[in-house]
């Protein structure tokens, strides 16, 4: 298999996941072995999220097997717009929310792994 990039992994997921919004951050800094994502599917629906994990892992099963780190954020469109209008309005307000419309970059320097390299 090919080196995966955010945009093959974006691409897998969208087609495999009819995923309506996905966003993917190689936390390698470019070398396709740490991603974090936050993937939006109608797919979700009605799932806990370890079944929605475990949806995913089937969907990406040789992708995953190829890189190092993964992780995945599973929204239903629903939860995802929901917390983006949380987020909009904390903005308007001018506070800080603990919400997020993206991956997290928890436990990164500068958004990268430690210790990787481009």
């Amino acid at each position: 298999m090919a080196q995966i990039t955010d945009d093959t992994l974006r691409a897998a997921i969208t087609e495999r996941l009819k995923a309506e919004h996905v966003e993917v951050t190689d936390m390698s800094g470019g070398c396709g072995q740490a991603f974090t994502t936050l993937i939006v599917s109608p797919q979700f629906q009605g799932l806990t999220s370890l079944k929605r994990h475990r949806l995913v892992n089937a969907a990406l099963k040789d992708e995953i097997a190829a890189i190092h780190a993964w992780t995945a954020r599973c929204q239903t469109p629903d939860e995802w717009r929901r917390d983006r209008a949380k987020a909009d309005a904390a903005k308007e307000e001018g506070t800080t929310t603990t919400t997020t419309t993206g991956p997290s970059l928890a436990g990164t320097v500068g958004g990268h792994v430690e210790g990787t390299t481009q």
